[in-house]
């Protein structure tokens, strides 16, 4: 196996083009074997491997230096620094990442994890270098779907003015997660097209040269009448335009022309972007055919490409036909999706009201304006994202829709902890962030029913919302709920030793640490918070006894412990607090039970720390605290 011989860039200069194909077939199947066990970023990989080949074959890594947008596609370059005999780790707890991280390798060079970052971070090392006096080559490798993601379009803006040399290598699928929209990608199709107007340029003109005395004189003709046709039927360059020297299209699995452009780009001054055509899932029959299914894929059967285990429900997929039901009733109702209709569970809703439904692309600002400007004419948008992605839209939330009172609904997907996708991809900040901007209500479902009664209530609630609910299903589902009322929580158990207060997918953890504790004969009280803003103080301080636990799946700082914590201290609370959420730091990846138990935040964790404190510290006279405490 070629594959054998091949563990860092210096090893592919000694290889030939055939060798190197050799190669690309061992790599993907490398990649499908793995990753139908680890689960994790497959198509997007598939796509790049010749185009990763040939950048660590041309360039001189690490100090030519390439930067990739998002970082999904980075188990090539995994493999082809030092870390192939690791990949079977790959998202595993203290295994290796999947995405670029500095710590991890000197060939990774920024850790990316989200969408339209690559030029920016690209051209900051470009002038750095130029400042220090080096000389090395920097190089971002950006997809097509990121390009409607606006840091990337200022990016653009702001490196063809530079002349700073740097090179944008633009990887063009036709496809972010879900198939790419809008004028961006309008514009390279078009491109595309003139990739096969010279192919058939140059077979004309061979053919017509080969007739004798007058070939040439009539390919001179032709061409002077067809450079002004040519405008009409390709469109100038918005490359060009703004200041790039364009190479391309080229086929981005042909190996011999991708190191020919690179050869080329790696000799031009100033700003180059090649355009290099790919396909997502390359190589493997199922990913090619449904590429946005195996963007990130769970365990699979490599042979057929079925998920390991079948399909479960899901909150994602219970919001998105709530929504539906909600929407047949209510006309005003729309939906907007930042590139993500799938993820989030929008599918259906697409089908059954294509024109209620938006798919702005990676645009997570402009998704949030535009559902500002559609919430102040009257209708009513609902805006699911990944809890990460939400906070590109931060300025939106407070600027746009909070400060005037916009009824827009927030649905923060994947909130809490997601896992093996590590820090960029956790949500563990959007309570904290989100508490702090005021006229937003947050709240969180413990259930499924829980969720479509939240998404119910939210409709007509006419106020800006944020719901969060996790990835994955629900713990178990919980025989009754009380209606949603604003501000409201929901009493679960009585219990006279310790009163836990938690959110959203916490709440079932709650009552797993109450059951521990009455094994052990702790009696506790179990308030499901449903809001942390507006918080329900009257319950908590009604409730309150010797020892008060917070559990929520978020950061500690401006939570649910900060609310319980700040309540306590304004009414003079002297009880005990435990508050049980993720330290103020990044969590890295690994899979949510070993996250949840590495952090104390498993039910048994829980309840022996609960039981310790009992032990330590006994606060006598609670009824007296009760009777001094303000309403």
């Amino acid at each position: 196996m070629i594959l054998e011989k091949v563990n860092y860039p210096e090893d592919l200069k000694h290889l030939n083009i055939d060798e190197k194909k050799v190669l690309a077939q061992e790599i993907r199947e490398k990649i499908v074997d793995t990753v139908s066990e680890t689960g994790g970023h497959l198509a997007s990989n598939l796509g790049v491997v010749e185009l990763t080949i040939a950048l660590h074959s041309v360039f001189n890594t690490p100090i030519d230096k390439i930067i990739w947008d998002v970082g999904h596609q980075t188990y090539v370059h995994k493999i082809l620094t030092g870390r192939k005999n690791k990949l079977n780790t790959l998202r595993k707890m203290n295994g290796i990442a999947g995405f670029p991280k500095t710590n991890e390798s000197i060939y990774d060079n920024f850790n990316t994890g989200h969408s339209s970052t690559s030029i920016s971070i690209a051209l900051g090392m470009a002038r750095a270098r130029d400042i220090k006096g080096e000389n090395n080559k920097i190089i971002a490798l950006i997809g097509d779907g990121a390009l409607t993601g606006g840091m990337a379009l200022e990016a653009l803006n702001d490196v063809g003015s530079s002349n700073t040399n740097m090179i944008v290598i633009l990887n063009d699928n036709e496809m972010s997660i879900s198939r790419n929209v809008g004028g961006i990608s309008m514009m390279l199709s078009k491109l595309r097209t003139k990739s096969t107007y010279v192919k058939v340029n140059l077979k004309g003109k061979k053919s017509i040269s080969k007739i004798p005395f007058i070939g040439n004189k009539v390919i001179k003709l032709v061409q002077k009448g067809k450079r002004g046709i040519k405008q009409l039927v390709i469109p100038k360059m918005y490359f060009e335009d703004i200041g790039f020297r364009y190479l391309g299209p080229v086929d981005g699995h042909n190996l011999e022309k991708l190191e020919d452009i690179l050869e080329i780009a790696k000799q031009q001054e100033g700003p180059i972007l090649i355009h290099v055509l790919t396909k997502k899932g390359k190589g493997y029959k199922p990913a090619e055919d449904m590429p946005d299914r195996f963007h990130s894929t769970s365990k699979f059967n490599k042979k057929n490409g079925q998920k390991v285990g079948g399909s479960k429900k899901d909150y994602s997929k219970v919001f998105g036909e709530t929504l539906v039901k909600l929407a047949k009733q209510n006309n005003k109702i729309v939906a907007i999706t930042a590139a993500m209709k799938d993820g989030t569970g929008l599918s259906e809703f697409a089908k059954k009201y294509p024109k209620r439904f938006f798919d702005v692309g990676i645009a997570e600002q402009h998704a949030v304006g535009m559902a500002a400007g559609m919430a102040k004419a009257g209708l009513i948008p609902v805006v699911p994202l990944y809890s990460s992605f939400i906070q590109r839209a931060y300025d939106q939330l407070v600027h746009d829709v909070a400060i005037q009172n916009l009824p827009v609904i927030i649905c923060a997907d994947r909130a809490g902890i997601v896992g093996n996708d590590g820090e960029t991809h956790q949500g563990l900040l959007d309570l904290s962030f989100t508490n702090g901007i005021p006229n937003f209500n947050i709240m969180a479902p413990k259930d499924f029913n829980e969720l479509s009664q939240m998404l119910e209530f939210s409709v007509n609630l006419k106020k800006p919302v944020l719901i969060r609910y996790p990835r994955g299903g629900e713990a178990f589902s919980f025989e009754s709920s009380q209606k949603i009322v604003l501000g409201k929580s929901e009493i679960l158990k009585t219990g006279t030793d310790v009163t836990i207060i938690s959110i959203g997918k916490m709440v079932s953890r709650a009552i797993e640490v109450s059951n521990l504790l009455e094994s052990n004969g702790i009696e506790a009280t179990v308030i499901n918070s449903r809001f942390l803003k507006p918080f329900d103080e009257c319950t908590l301080l009604n409730n309150i006894n010797n020892l008060v636990v917070t559990i929520e799946d978020g950061t500690i700082i401006g939570g649910l412990g900060s609310k319980v914590e700040e309540l306590m201290q304004k009414n003079k609370i002297y009880s005990s607090l435990i508050k049980c959420a993720y330290p103020d730091e990044f969590i890295k990846h690994g899979n949510t039970d070993e996250i949840e138990k590495k952090y104390g935040l498993d039910a048994k964790s829980i309840a022996e720390n609960i039981e310790y404190e009992l032990n330590i510290n006994k606060i006598p006279n609670i009824d007296v605290i009760k009777k001094n405490m303000k309403p």
